[in-house]
């Protein structure tokens, strides 16, 4: 005899799906909760915010906070809005007629809206011994923490135009800063070479055969023969990997620069497919991130909300609350 599914083992269909529990993720996730919308974020743990031990620039932490911390709140703020979560990567998702079906190393998934805020990848340099030293004195993001090095002995890692334009911003400040290749080839142009010359930023070309530091404070970089720069902090500019696979499988479009394409809704130009946070082409900042993840919330919102009066199902919600509960206030 073939068996058939009971109801509890069928698929859960959720209003919106949100792949990435980052910061965008979160922000979003609580929005569609508080609209009641049945939302469910899925978080393989790999948000960037986990790399950074204090955010000293998110509004209302005049103090600072971890990402770790940012994190655990913005889920304890979603699950008290009704928000699901499962701890899962996703493999591969489909488009169908409603939705979308997304696979999952677990199970499966099925949703109206989906939202990826998948986030990025900081490439840390090639460099041995500096991996303790992440989040506290080798950074990413001179907008985050330039001010945490001012007047401190700064190296920026990297041998592209990002590379110098990050040692000039540098000097607003310290007066120390300094550019090491680790043997790479410098590929700058020659407006940004003048520009070395014309501000007089030391270059080093060697490569670097390791990092000094004390627990997680850097002291110096070991140059190939012998060479030692004594310095306090490290910015690199290797790169960033975008998570836009998912995305890229469905159709989404990419920039240049190998970012989602989105709206100023946060739409792609898939239908029903929504990007947020680091993986679009916005500033990569944590607050930045949030105001998308809201933004992007609340266009799923207004969408299903417009799609609930097309197909009625608003008006079958009605019908449900006019016999099941008082519609209309007592009259005193």
């Amino acid at each position: 005899m073939k068996k058939t599914k009971s109801p509890r083992s069928r698929t859960a269909e959720f209003d919106a799906i949100i792949i990435g529990g980052g910061i965008a993720g979160l922000s979003a996730a609580i929005y569609l909760g508080r609209a009641e919308r049945r939302t469910l974020v899925i978080d393989s743990g790999h948000s960037m915010a986990k790399w950074e031990p204090e955010v000293q620039n998110y509004l209302g932490f005049p103090k600072g906070i971890s990402g770790e911390d940012l994190l655990k709140f913005g889920r304890q703020q979603s699950t008290h809005y009704g928000v699901s979560f499962a701890d899962d990567e996703i493999k591969s998702v489909r488009r169908r007629a409603a939705g979308f079906t997304l696979r999952g190393g677990r199970k499966s998934y099925l949703t109206n809206r989906l939202l990826i805020a998948t986030g990025i990848f900081h490439l840390p340099p090639e460099i041995p011994d500096v991996k303790e030293c992440l989040g506290h004195s080798m950074f990413f993001c001179k907008d985050c923490d330039g001010y945490r090095v001012r007047g401190k002995r700064i190296a920026i890692c990297g041998a592209n135009n990002e590379a110098v334009e990050y040692a000039l911003g540098m000097l607003s400040y310290s007066a120390c800063v300094v550019i090491a290749t680790n043997a790479s080839k410098p590929r700058w142009s020659r407006k940004h070479a003048k520009w070395l010359r014309e501000y007089e930023i030391p270059v080093h070309v060697e490569k670097i055969t390791g990092v000094d530091h004390r627990g997680c404070q850097v002291c110096g970089l070991r140059l190939k023969g012998g060479t030692k720069v004594r310095i306090d902090c490290i910015f690199t500019t290797r790169g960033d990997v975008f998570h836009t696979g998912l995305a890229e499988s469905l159709g989404a479009r990419l920039d240049e620069d190998g970012q989602i394409e989105v709206d100023h809704c946060m739409r792609t130009n898939v239908p029903r497919l929504y990007s947020a946070g680091c993986v679009t082409p916005a500033n990569c900042q944590m607050i930045i991130a949030a105001g998308q993840g809201a933004a992007a919330a609340q266009a799923i919102n207004r969408d299903l909300f417009e799609e609930s009066l097309r197909t009625h199902s608003l008006r079958r919600l009605r019908e449900v609350q006019r016999e099941h509960k008082r519609t209309e206030p007592k009259e005193i």
